[in-house]
């Protein structure tokens, strides 16, 4: 993937020629002349200032860049983006209207399939979902040669924004039918639109004071801001959904109560993967130790940058160790930096090739300074006479054979500890499900990992229960868990229209 950094005005500039000269052909553009539009690079925050704040990184494409962009799509019949998206947003449809001109026409047809496009188009997997499959991309033999989808969703959402003509979606008359949806990620969410847009009655219940779930409390402000996530929230306060925050389901209220005693028709779990994993290492008690699912809540939805403001601050860090390779890991890391760490390093036992996180985001955390200590692991964390982390020790690792999901598993190296002075450790090797409600709901069916078995409908073992993202895939992406969201959704739908 090339990472040329071009300041924006110049990629603005370059845009604005370009799409003139396209505009002045006597011709229309051939397959053979899309394809030989350069990808528009994405302007973005240069990277020695942008590791100080907390400020969005990606600026976004201008107009002219997005159109440009969208004049690379082919338009091929088969249409295997939309396949390959999860909410099966009409792809072709959308970028069509966008190379025409038509902003307000590309995110009518976003928004038939999706609430949440601003947030997708920032933080989705695009390289492994629509775009791994783009025609484009697969004709050039490179998925990095693919269209932009992701970033012209983005700028069809971010466009509406700043025009300020957001539509409510159309709402169907009431039913008098009810429907409780528990968690306010991106699966609920999904469901609440398109469980309201059939006239049910909804009430969204989130246990934290703020709606949004992981959108909110788990990615930083630097790639996701929350102004953006709070606005596409409020369209579903528009559609008449109720949202209840500081309301814990199997504390404030159990699960089968809301059915038996509140009058609910129907249920959707969508409480997420909030149970952090640790390692198990000599030392994880020691202060200075986190989970990455604490560090992140309390810098993003307590805002701990805000030093002089915040509640519940995280105290200095001078040089941190992150141990994991996800974008979990890039996140805590990149965070670390923002809150004022003079040095911080990834711990990973593979190397570079095998790590799960997105490339943009270890691009970027490499811009910014981020050490990658690759093939090592940690062995314990080393404390000093007052119980804080002065310390760890490091194994090196070689690569050997292939696991079962295809990795070279990583075999230690015997003798080559070392030990590696920090001050803090930041535990990001995943989350696993919520285990409240299945532990105080009767009859709930999970598997050995704590997850909700759910059957091709996203039914529970629970009549009128029905669940869906991190709950039941375990940690997984926005759009992963929206579309088990629509599918849930359109379940839902069905079963309270055969009870009309």
């Amino acid at each position: 993937m090339s990472h040329e950094m071009t300041d924006p005005q110049t990629l603005a500039a370059n845009a604005r020629e370009q799409l003139e000269s396209i505009r002045s052909r006597e011709t229309p553009l051939t397959t053979r002349d899309r394809r030989a539009i350069e990808r528009q690079e994405m302007p973005s925050q240069a990277p020695e200032v942008r590791r100080s704040n907390m400020c969005e990184v990606a600026l976004g494409l201008t107009p002219e860049q997005a159109q440009i962009e969208a004049l690379r799509c082919i338009q091929c019949k088969n249409q295997p983006c939309v396949e390959g998206c999860p909410v099966r947003i009409d792809i072709p449809g959308f970028i069509k209207q966008l190379a025409e001109g038509n902003f307000q026409g590309a995110i009518d047809i976003i928004k038939q399939n999706s609430l949440l496009p601003a947030v997708c188009g920032r933080v989705c997997p695009q390289e492994e979902q629509c775009q791994a499959v783009c025609t484009v991309g697969k004709m050039a033999k490179d998925v990095d040669k693919s269209v932009s989808i992701g970033r012209l969703e983005r700028f069809a959402a971010d466009w509406e924004r700043e025009q300020g003509t957001f539509e409510v979606p159309e709402v169907k008359p009431a039913t008098g039918k009810k429907v409780a949806v528990i968690g306010s990620g991106p699966a609920s969410i999904t469901v609440a639109a398109d469980v309201r847009r059939e006239g049910h009655e909804v009430t969204v219940f989130e246990a934290f004071h703020r709606p949004g779930g992981v959108m909110i409390y788990g990615i930083p402000e630097f790639r996701l801001p929350k102004s953006i996530v709070d606005l596409e929230i409020q369209t579903l306060t528009k559609m008449g959904v109720e949202i209840k925050t500081d309301f814990v389901v199997g504390r404030t209220r159990k699960l089968t109560d809301l059915m038996k005693k509140d009058g609910y028709d129907a249920i959707f779990v969508g409480t997420g993967a909030g149970l952090p994993k640790f390692m198990n290492l000599d030392g994880e008690n020691l202060v200075g130790v986190f989970s990455a699912n604490e560090y992140l809540t309390r810098s993003n939805l307590m805002k701990a940058y805000e030093k002089e403001l915040a509640d519940t601050p995280i105290f200095p860090s001078r040089k941190v160790a992150v141990l994991g390779g996800g974008n979990v890991a890039m996140d805590s890391a990149r965070t670390a930096l923002r809150l004022g760490a003079q040095e911080v390093h990834i711990i990973y036992r593979r190397t570079m090739n095998e790590m799960p996180a997105r490339v943009e985001e270890v691009h970027h955390a490499q811009e910014e300074g981020v050490v990658f200590d690759l093939l090592q692991n940690p062995v314990r964390i080393l404390g000093d006479d007052h119980g804080c982390v002065k310390a760890i020790e490091v194994q090196r690792y070689e690569l050997g054979e292939p696991d079962a999901s295809g990795r070279r598993s990583p075999v230690p190296i015997q003798g080559s500890e070392f030990i590696m002075e920090v001050d803090t450790v930041i535990v990001a090797i995943g989350n696993e499900s919520n285990p409240l409600i299945r532990q105080t709901t009767d009859g709930l069916t999970v598997n050995k990992r704590g997850n909700i078995i759910v059957d091709e409908n996203c039914k529970t073992s629970i009549d009128g229960v029905y669940a869906g993202g991190d709950i039941v895939l375990g940690a997984a992406t926005v759009i992963l868990a929206m579309g088990e969201g629509r599918r849930a959704a359109a379940a839902i739908n069905e079963m309270l229209a055969s009870k009309s």
